[in-house]
């Protein structure tokens, strides 16, 4: 699309603090302290100050890299988890820094709005008919090479972290009827883009939208989205613009993605 004064900007990432809601296994995750502060005696007028900033790839906005998730110890393409691939300094294949950038048409889904809730009901399960129900109410088609964006309304609680964890998400035939239409990404305004602790019956795993989307379709994940202001406009297309930080061997990166209309 061509930019314009008229463009507008939906920022589509949430804010980054100490205490916002994060996954159990990757707390405290985010941490920021200052190193160095203004004060007086430094002898001359300007002063500077600077912080360390400790997180993990996955807290706040993130996406995930391929190498994130694993299936009986193999990595999408097939690689298998080895001391050679999976290094104390991260992996030598399928690491952040080899997530491309993603300027892309995306589409939202709002199952919220469609549901007539403000907020679907953490103990449900989003299946397959649900994103197909909402795409034709909302007249919208998913496409090979989307980012395909799923609101349940989570992203206005993002400072209440008790509830944010307790969530809806996607089911694995959701995730499996996405990867059919082989989008570049897919992302929701969870923490898990999943439906968490449930074993899905054939995957036999928790987590079964990872398993199919980074490791036997390579589709990326981005989660902890903010997608109240796209929907509260009802702007369900638009060019979607992703920029993971090229992070050697991560598991994931922070991003800060925005959607243009």
């Amino acid at each position: 699309m061509e930019i314009t004064e008229s463009t507008r900007i939906y920022d589509l990432e949430q804010p980054r603090y100490f205490g916002a809601p994060v996954y159990p296994a990757h707390q405290p995750g985010y941490v920021y302290t200052l190193h160095r502060r203004h004060e007086a005696g430094l002898g001359e007028p300007r002063t500077g100050a600077s912080g360390f900033m400790y997180m993990t790839e996955h807290s706040g906005t993130h996406i995930d890299a391929l190498c994130h998730q694993a299936e009986n110890l193999h990595l999408y393409g097939g690689r298998e988890v080895n001391a050679r691939l999976q290094t104390s300094t991260g992996f030598t294949e399928l690491g952040a820094e080899t997530i491309p950038a993603l300027i892309t048409r995306g589409i939202l889904l709002d199952v919220a709005r469609h549901m007539g809730v403000e907020r679907v009901d953490p103990d449900y399960s989003i299946g397959r008919g649900d994103l197909e129900a909402v795409a034709q109410s909302q007249g919208v088609a998913v496409r090979e090479g989307d980012v395909v964006l799923v609101r349940i309304g989570n992203g206005a609680i993002w400072d209440d972290p008790a509830a944010y964890l307790r969530a809806s998400g996607m089911s694995s035939e959701a995730s499996s009827w996405l990867a059919e239409f082989r989008v570049k990404a897919v992302g929701a305004d969870n923490m898990t883009w999943d439906k968490t602790g449930v074993v899905d019956p054939d995957l036999k795993t928790t987590l079964p939208g990872h398993v199919i989307l980074l490791v036997r379709h390579g589709i990326y994940i981005i989660e902890n989205l903010f997608l109240e202001e796209l929907a509260r406009d009802r702007r369900y297309e638009f060019t979607f613009v992703c920029l993971p930080l090229k992070m050697r061997g991560a598991t994931g990166s922070p991003v800060h993605p925005v959607a243009l209309v």
